[in-house]
């Protein structure tokens, strides 16, 4: 068996999504292996992000400095805010540079099954933002699971007072799909939010 620290090191990897304790085991010794190419860097880099990144207190994303680079960019629109899930659906949007708005990251989707309710959602700040933004556009860019749903139709009935639009991204077939390889909600949605040519 291994050293009392190198388990205490595989286990805390192997907490990480999708990495269980073999793949851990396998990055552990791929490490050990590299000390000073790899594992050093690695460590050093930890370090700094541990030290240096913060939340976001406006729109909830991760970065060096206070508000991040995105709320801080004056060329975005702030009459648009899109709703994401986690930091994660932030960047994946930010990466395709097709929406300039601002956005808010919940943190979270309401689950009954987890135990998570409004109040361990960033919620009341986006409440608050479209107080002070009275004639924005609401997109909703959350997962089309009933977590993600239950999500969606909770905050427009929040938000019904509000004199801000609410939309939500589109449903159905990716580019590239071939439908026989799709299930039957995606072509459901599809055939739902169909539009002309």
């Amino acid at each position: 068996m291994a050293a009392p620290e190198l388990e205490h090191l595989i286990a805390l990897l192997a907490k990480l999504p999708s990495l269980g304790p073999r793949s851990a085991r396998r990055a552990v010794l791929s490490l050990l292996g590299q000390k000073e190419t790899q594992f050093a860097p690695l460590v050093a880099a930890m370090q700094t992000v541990l030290e240096k990144v913060k939340t976001c207190p406006v729109c909830g994303n991760l970065d060096t400095i206070t508000p991040c680079a995105v709320c801080s960019d004056s060329t975005r629109l702030n009459h648009q805010i899109c709703v994401v899930q986690d930091v994660a659906d932030l960047w994946a949007i930010e990466r395709t540079g097709v929406f300039k708005g601002q956005y808010h990251v919940l943190g979270g989707l309401l689950s009954a099954l987890d135990g998570i309710g409004p109040d361990e959602l960033n919620i009341q700040s986006l409440l608050e933002k479209t107080e002070a933004n009275k004639n924005c556009e609401i997109i909703f860019a959350l997962p089309t699971t009933v977590e993600g749903q239950t999500t969606a139709h909770y905050l427009s009935d929040k938000l019904a007072n509000s004199l801000c639009s609410i939309s939500t991204l589109s449903r159905g077939v990716p580019v590239g799909g071939e439908l026989d390889y799709l299930d039957d909600g995606t072509l459901q949605m599809a055939f739902k939010a169909r539009r002309s040519l």
